[in-house]
């Protein structure tokens, strides 16, 4: 076959028809079978129109790699994660395409050990096979049900949790009609059943690949004002969102509020200290200082590392980190195999709550007036080297700290700024952090603005 550009630094994502298919999805299936040398792998989808096809072609692919292949059906990315593990699978693949457009679909694929796959790991052979010559069948191919696989992960997520130490709390929930919604009802039945105290009002709940309400991506702005105004007519405690495979997990106070991932993983990680001091935890480069500051307070070792799900996995496995996050609102857990959590964080918040006595609002305020931050800005660039570049001339003259680890870092006394191309979209993004002063970091977010926009405006 030609390039498969779907194939992306650790992961599949391209438009349906041309980029992604179902041949396409089937070549991968035999070609991931052959790359890992596996014997059985565990697949899942998300609730998308194409994913069942897409998923279907795949298992024809594994089959046909003479692969025993464990169906987890509709289900999210973690449940995948944990199943590999759990059934001592070589690999695992979900079908999703998580928060992209209605017009794309993907895959999220691990190895054995729910271990990540990118392109030094295993992903570059297994687009090299995919893209040759039909790979011979091999015999003893079969699909079998994952048989007690949700129970089993809903035990294990349930076990980052002390249910005696939760509060009464009315907790507004919601799926985005994404995956969420039945993994979510596993898990809030256990509560039930174990007697927390919790009341959940849910929203957009029921699976819908059409996506009536929207793309779920509570990143977005304009995407937040739903569950911000459903929280305030719950009366709800808190709020809890999801993008479509439920591998993000994204929280609102009591007043709506939306409380930026940077801040949660800041939170989290105090958690994660105060039960084992001195750890260690793992963040990606593009929001650092507050989440620097509290493990430097709690006495933990903060490591950076790029921003995506494959180096945040391999840096916990290569630390041994209690707990990872991103801005992004991908939270890592050494305990959940070193892989991501969208159900985890939340239940360690209302657990948090209920110790303390304390709002969110009030467990995260004074952190985000000491480190306020912009949010990530996306620029659509032709050439964001040129916009980099731009940035990074005016700049170097003031003499900031300079750090090339995940695009370009620049920090000065009282603010920091990352810039870095998406690694699964065409776009720039933008990170402005500072110390204390809001007013000060909006006039440096404008400066920097202007000056990619001269750069948008000369690709026109």
């Amino acid at each position: 076959m030609t390039d498969l550009t779907c194939f992306k630094a650790y992961d599949i994502r391209g438009k349906l028809g041309a980029e992604l298919n179902e041949d396409i999805a089937r070549r991968i299936g035999r070609a991931f079978a052959e790359g890992l040398g596996a014997t059985r792998v565990v697949i899942g989808r998300d609730c998308r129109a194409s994913s069942a096809a897409l998923t279907a072609a795949c298992v024809e692919g594994l089959v046909a790699g003479g692969v025993e292949v464990l169906d987890l059906g509709l289900c999210g990315t973690e449940e995948m994660y944990f199943a590999v593990t759990h059934f001592d699978a070589d690999g695992g693949i979900e079908v999703t395409a998580s928060h992209n457009p209605m017009d794309y679909n993907g895959m999220k694929l691990v190895r054995k050990g729910s271990a990540p796959l990118d392109t030094a790991t295993g992903l570059a052979a297994i687009k090299a096979l995919a893209e040759g010559p039909d790979l011979p069948p091999r015999l003893g191919g079969r699909v079998v049900a994952a048989e007690g696989a949700r129970a089993a992960y809903v035990e294990r997520v349930l076990s980052f949790v002390d249910v005696a130490a939760l509060r009464p709390l009315t907790i507004l929930v919601n799926a985005g009609n994404g995956t969420a919604g039945p993994t979510f009802d596993a898990i809030s039945e256990e509560l039930a059943v174990r007697g927390a105290p919790l009341t959940f009002v849910r929203l957009h709940h029921h699976p819908d690949g059409s996506f009536p309400n929207g793309i779920p991506n509570p990143l977005l702005p304009e995407n937040q004002p739903v569950t911000a105004e459903a929280v305030l007519a719950a009366g709800a405690d808190m709020g809890v969102a999801w993008d479509g495979d439920f591998d993000r997990c994204f929280l609102f106070d009591h007043d709506g509020r939306f409380i930026p991932g940077e801040y949660i993983v800041g939170l989290l990680a105090e958690v994660f200290l105060a039960k084992e001091p001195g750890a260690t935890i793992v963040h990606d480069p593009r929001v650092i200082w507050n989440t620097q500051d509290v493990v430097a307070r709690a006495g933990g070792i903060a490591v950076q590392t790029r921003t995506g799900h494959a180096f945040l996995k391999q840096a916990l496995r290569d630390t041994g980190a209690v707990y990872g996050g991103e801005m992004s609102a991908h939270h890592y857990f050494r305990d959940f195999m070193c892989c991501d959590s969208g159900m985890i964080p939340w239940l360690l918040v209302a657990e948090l709550m209920g110790r303390t006595g304390r709002s969110l609002s009030d467990l995260v305020s004074a952190r985000m007036a000491a480190f306020p931050s912009s949010g990530e800005i996306n620029f659509r660039l032709d050439d964001p080297g040129a916009a980099i570049a731009r940035v990074e001339a005016a700049l170097a003259p003031l003499g900031p700290e300079r750090d090339e680890m995940d695009g370009l870092s620049l920090a000065f006394a009282d603010w920091r700024l990352n810039l870095r191309r998406s690694n699964t979209e065409p776009l720039l993004r933008l990170n402005v952090e500072g110390r204390g002063d809001a007013a000060s970091l909006t006039e440096q977010v404008v400066i920097l603005g202007d000056l990619i926009a001269r750069t948008c405006l000369e690709e026109q």
